[in-house]
């Protein structure tokens, strides 16, 4: 159980200074450049040793002044030791998820690291490597800030099988593979969600995704034929139905629903007869 009682940090802040932990002056007065002081701490498995099973309290003192640290935006410079100084807090606390998560956020909004951020994740889940939650939030990152689906679609696949995880992470995961235009793994997963969906609103995001899976294999099948088609015969078919009688493929395929895809003469597209969205 974790502790801040006045008594017990009294004794963290004097193992502090036993085992070395302390303030060294640069040339620059620290009352005109705020934080200009710079603070040296050792790794983190021999400042726990220091600390004689006070370890959780000490990461409690660590982390309250890191907040206040990178809180003040008048220090310059103050992220070269950020990955040090919340590895030693990880090292003497690592089941502690705020740190973590902290981390991240002023890695995102005040750093405008996204890198970073993943990095303080990355730590979360080496040191709890059964917890879903960072390579979850991991991916969230790279979704959204990265706009790097293949990075997300990697931490999503970690997350989603580790106990406790939201089925959320499982969809998240096959929109990434989508997103990628690994058709497969998003195919079989988006089934494995439909199929295993008692929700009748999961059944349906289910289908829709599957909806727009087929199309996308199934439109880029038909275009091929028909640049074919027109290639050999200098004109678009009459109709899609030309393509297998011309051989080009062995069935015009359908839409998820069993619908005919709709299709120009005129101009050569072929599109789903509804938006796969708003189906």
């Amino acid at each position: 159980m974790r502790t801040s009682k006045p008594l017990l940090a009294a004794a963290a802040l004097a193992l502090l200074a036993a085992s070395g932990l302390k303030l060294r002056l640069d040339t620059v007065p620290r009352q005109k450049v705020p934080g200009s002081s710079a603070i040296y701490l050792p790794a983190g498995k021999f400042l726990k040793a220091a600390t004689f099973g006070f370890g959780s309290l000490l990461a409690d003192v660590l982390f309250v002044w890191a907040i206040q640290y990178y809180g003040d935006p008048r220090i310059p410079d103050k992220f070269l030791r950020f990955e040090h100084i919340f590895s030693v807090i990880a090292e003497l606390d690592p089941r502690w998820i705020d740190p973590y998560e902290v981390a991240a956020l002023i890695a995102l909004y005040d750093a405008r690291d996204v890198g970073l951020a993943l990095k303080m994740f990355e730590l979360g889940a080496a040191k709890n490597p059964n917890m879903w939650i960072f390579p979850f939030q991991a991916g969230h990152y790279a979704q959204l800030y990265l706009k790097d689906y293949a990075l997300a679609k990697s931490y999503y696949r970690q997350a989603m099988d580790l106990p406790g995880a939201p089925a959320i992470a499982r969809r998240l995961f096959a929109n990434a593979a989508f997103q990628t235009m690994d058709l497969r793994t998003a195919w079989e997963s988006w089934s494995e969600i439909h199929e295993a969906a008692e929700d009748p609103q999961i059944r349906k995001i289910a289908s829709n995704h599957l909806y727009r899976i087929k199309a996308a294999v199934d439109l880029d099948r038909l275009r091929h034929a028909l640049e074919k088609y027109r290639g050999r015969y200098g004109r678009w078919p009459s109709a899609l139905d030309r393509l297998a009688a011309a051989g080009f493929l062995e069935a015009i395929p359908t839409d998820f629903d069993g619908r005919d895809y709709v299709y120009d003469p005129a101009t050569g597209e072929v599109r789903t007869a509804v938006i796969p969205w708003k189906r």
